[in-house]
């Protein structure tokens, strides 16, 4: 079963850039999605791992999996604003395929 996505939420338009370094060892940037989000600047702050506190600058909502292969790490823009992302979760539908991607952004 597939539950049904708000689409009448989505109404930033942002791209997302994935950076990683080629078997040359250079930066890569490659644009992965450039469309709507749900876009949600309410600031907070969180734990990392080694117990620092990071403040994050808001957070991103896209339908479905825009990253299916592997772990996206990179930045946002949203007009001239580029924003770092620092984690990404993806919320599963009943029937196990994803139903959003969700963008905690530094």
């Amino acid at each position: 079963m597939k539950l049904t996505f708000p689409k009448w939420i989505l109404n930033t338009s942002i791209k997302v850039y994935e950076t990683f370094i080629n078997e040359d060892g250079e930066p890569v940037e490659k644009l992965i999605y450039d469309g709507l989000s749900n876009y949600n600047e309410e600031s907070r702050q969180v734990l990392d791992a080694k117990k620092n506190l990071i403040s994050l600058s808001g957070s991103i909502i896209i339908e479905g999996d825009i990253c299916p292969v592997k772990l996206l790490e990179g930045y946002i823009k949203i007009g001239e604003i580029k924003k770092d992302i620092y984690k990404v979760t993806k919320p599963k539908n009943p029937d196990g395929s994803v139903f959003s991607t969700e963008i905690d952004l530094l």
